[in-house]
């Protein structure tokens, strides 16, 4: 199994995280040797990490590791959509545009590769990656989208995801990729993880950090932004701590307002924190 350095503060969205050995996995057998499955404790787990778009580096991560280019792939076949875990949304986007394909219009503008937008149920409101999912091919076995729970930014996939199947639909919308690009107009360029927490039911998240006072507060370079408050964005030389510190911050204080626990969509690499969400704050 090969081994890369990653710089992730270049190379996560955030800009955060220090430079670290990463595995390199080629084949099902690399998956095989990384995870086995005598490794019962979440914080123990190694993590398999993307393009890091959703992604905050700890100070203490897991191991980790990453697909290598093997599974970076676009195929149709059997008149089905075949897409590598390892394959960026851009191009994803691209192939569709080129190949007149439907239903990924949205795609363009969730960064990523596909791998994670499949973990998470990426989407922008009711448009979701598993809207026209068929399967998921996983180091353990294929799932089918029946056999898996999901909802909003939520799945019970607990195995490394390598490839999944979607509806082939023709018809390239581009009325949809405009509409699209407007409802991401109002969100930060500055880095970040994208939305810091997940809409509560009924609810936006943004809109009650900014009820709480949080919006725009900083900590050292980290802020939640002017822009759209529950967008933790780094201003140039935010930490883990600054950001670790905001987040407890926001959920302390929309707890104690609203009795609402903000749920965090971003991930959370740090083995004082993985598998630990809801201990971030304690009411």
């Amino acid at each position: 199994m090969k081994t890369k350095t990653i710089n992730f503060s270049k190379y996560s969205s955030f800009k955060i995280g220090g430079s670290l050995h990463v595995e390199v996995l080629e084949s099902l057998e690399d998956f095989e040797h990384a995870f086995p499955d005598w490794i019962t404790e979440e914080s123990d787990k190694p993590v398999l990490v993307g393009s890091c778009n959703n992604v905050l580096i700890g100070t203490k991560p897991p191991p980790l590791y990453i697909l290598s280019k093997n599974f970076d792939y676009i195929k149709i076949k059997d008149d089905v959509l075949k897409i590598g875990a390892a394959t960026p949304s851009g191009k994803i986007a691209s192939f569709c545009k080129k190949n007149n394909i439907a239903n990924f219009e949205f795609i363009s503008h969730l960064p990523g590769t596909l791998g994670g937008l499949v973990y998470m149920n990426a989407g922008l409101k009711e448009f979701e990656i598993f809207n026209h999912l068929i399967s998921i091919s996983t180091c353990r076995g294929e799932l089918k989208k029946d056999e898996i729970e999901f909802g909003y930014r939520f799945t019970n996939i607990n195995s490394s995801i390598l490839e999944a199947t979607f509806e082939l639909t023709y018809g390239f919308d581009e009325e949809k990729v405009a509409m699209f690009k407007k409802m991401r107009s109002n969100q930060p360029s500055t880095p970040s993880a994208g939305s810091c927490f997940k809409n509560p039911k009924g609810d936006y998240a943004g809109r009650l950090i900014e009820e709480v006072g949080l919006k725009g507060v900083k900590q050292g370079d980290m802020c939640f932004s002017q822009e759209h408050a529950n967008f933790l964005v780094n201003n140039g030389n935010g930490t883990f701590d600054d950001a670790i510190f905001l987040i407890k911050e926001a959920q302390k204080r929309v707890y104690e307002k609203f009795d609402i626990y903000l749920e965090c969509e971003i991930d959370i690499l740090d083995i004082r924190y993985i598998g630990k969400d809801s201990e971030l704050i304690k009411p």
